[in-house]
């Protein structure tokens, strides 16, 4: 039997999607084994990463947090290995070199049963057994998006990366994980709250840039009727309840999927006067 390993990287409302095709696949294929659903609250993570190590290696360091978790994680649950969903160079991080560098963090299995197929051939099958609309309709998370990743890591030099991070962000997201039973997943899980989109502000409305600084500064949102706040979102929790309570708070991003991630979670913590803005292109 397989349990269901989620990183949870942008909140309450990036997990539930997830959770619908965990079940999914469980009610179709495994639905005669007890498995569980464990969800790591890898923002944290994320945001210590994004601090403390140099953009180049974001994606590869990422990816060793996660092995390094899964495999503690693996032991408690008397797991014989770990199952990724890799494919070589489908994105920076999963070229040879670098998945090499990936596995140094664990001695685990890592099975990887994708490895050497195509993208036509992996949305074949996704069509195949059921999940292609899940994937259709997810919106992908595009927070630890570097502009130069590398594609060629360094284990030495990654590993001196590493070693700039504060350990307790990991072993805090490991220890706040929590575990559902797969058959109860659809019972527990909140829709995401809907969130309104604004293509027009108001003059009174405050702008929240939640991209990275890095990408802020590429493309600058210059605005020049309204107040912009840059907060990066793995920084927006904690600012946002510092924020004066009788203003409107539009977030933004380029793509749109981290500003309505983050506005649907902070609105479901009770935060309602958070909306997204989206302008027309």
């Amino acid at each position: 039997r397989s349990h269901y390993l989620f990183f949870n990287l942008g909140g309450a409302a990036h997990e539930v999607g997830v959770r619908q095709v965990a079940h999914y696949l469980w009610e179709r294929y495994g639905s005669s084994h007890n498995v569980k659903f464990i969800s790591v609250p890898f923002e944290g993570v994320v945001a210590e990463i994004m601090r403390s190590v140099n953009h180049r290696h974001w994606g590869v360091v990422l990816k060793r947090m996660m092995l390094k978790a899964a495999a503690e994680i693996a032991r408690d649950y008397n797991a014989s290995g770990l199952v990724m969903g890799d494919a070589v160079a489908q994105v920076s991080s999963q070229t040879l070199t670098n998945l090499n560098v990936v596995d140094r963090a664990s001695d685990e299995v890592v099975l990887r049963p994708l490895i050497a197929m195509d993208k036509q051939e992996i949305i074949r099958i996704a069509k195949d057994i059921g999940t292609e609309p899940f994937a259709r309709n997810m919106p992908e998370y595009c927070g630890v998006i570097s502009s130069k990743p590398v594609t060629r890591a360094k284990l030495h030099r990654v590993e001196e990366e590493e070693a700039n991070m504060d350990p307790a962000a990991l072993a805090d997201a490991i220890a706040n994980r929590t575990d559902t039973m797969v058959s109860q997943l659809l019972d527990s899980t909140q829709t995401p709250e809907e969130v309104e989109l604004i293509q027009t502000p108001s003059v009174d409305d405050v702008i929240i840039d939640v991209r990275h600084p890095s990408e802020e500064e590429r493309s600058p949102l210059t605005l020049t009727n309204n107040d912009v706040l840059k907060i990066p979102f793995y920084e927006l929790n904690q600012q946002v309840a510092e924020l004066p309570g009788n203003r409107q708070y539009l977030l933004y991003c380029d793509r749109g999927t981290m500003s309505r991630m983050h506005a649907g979670h902070l609105k479901a913590e009770g935060h309602g006067n958070i909306k997204v803005y989206a302008p027309a292109v």
